[in-house]
């Protein structure tokens, strides 16, 4: 018997990843859309990002997918809430309408509106981010994920990923995101919920 630790073993997060990315792709090919939605929720530091990276890369349909980051929208630490409606309004609703929807990328450095991107209604897109998943955003998505991890590996993880800039603000982020699992019950609105070690 090998010594050697299995790829699953060394890294179980990048398998837990792998699995969920095989499960959405095959859920976007059972839709048969053009131009599908995916969401992707989760609290901070669960591996968003990094499914959203994934499911980009095996993208199963010709053509370009689109990929908004919810980061890119929230005005400040105390946005998560005004970062999602953002998504909404200027961005998921738009797509949904068959309407170009233009969305600003908010400058943290300068603490301000930055500049403008266009998202193609004719395209398909993935948004992902804290929060995502509510009454109002579920509909508007195809294909809806939460991503499950416990406490302390998320922070590890957002901490390495952000570094000394996050820290301050962790219990400040993680009170916003225990409001919307109060108030949006988003594993409730998902269509597939994952477990990330």
């Amino acid at each position: 018997m090998s010594s050697a630790p299995s790829s699953a073993s060394a890294d179980p997060v990048s398998a837990a990843l792998d699995g969920a990315a095989a499960k959405v792709l095959d859920a976007i090919v059972g839709i048969a859309a053009a131009n599908p939605v995916v969401l992707i929720d989760g609290r901070s530091g669960s591996g968003k990002t990094s499914l959203a990276r994934m499911l980009v890369a095996r993208w199963p349909m010709h053509g370009r997918v689109q990929l908004v980051a919810l980061d890119s929208l929230y005005p400040g630490w105390d946005g998560l809430a005004d970062g999602v409606e953002s998504a909404r309004e200027l961005i998921l609703r738009p797509h949904a309408r068959g309407l170009i929807g233009v969305w600003e990328r908010w400058d943290w450095d300068a603490s301000a509106p930055a500049e403008a991107h266009a998202v193609d209604p004719s395209l398909p897109l993935i948004v992902e981010g804290s929060g995502l998943l509510t009454a109002a955003t579920a509909r508007l998505g195809d294909v809806r994920v939460w991503l499950e991890s416990p406490a302390q590996s998320r922070k590890r993880r957002a901490l390495e990923r952000d570094g000394e800039t996050y820290r301050p603000h962790w219990n400040r982020w993680a009170e916003q995101e225990e409001r919307h699992l109060s108030r949006d019950e988003p594993t409730q609105r998902a269509t597939h919920v994952f477990a990330i070690p």
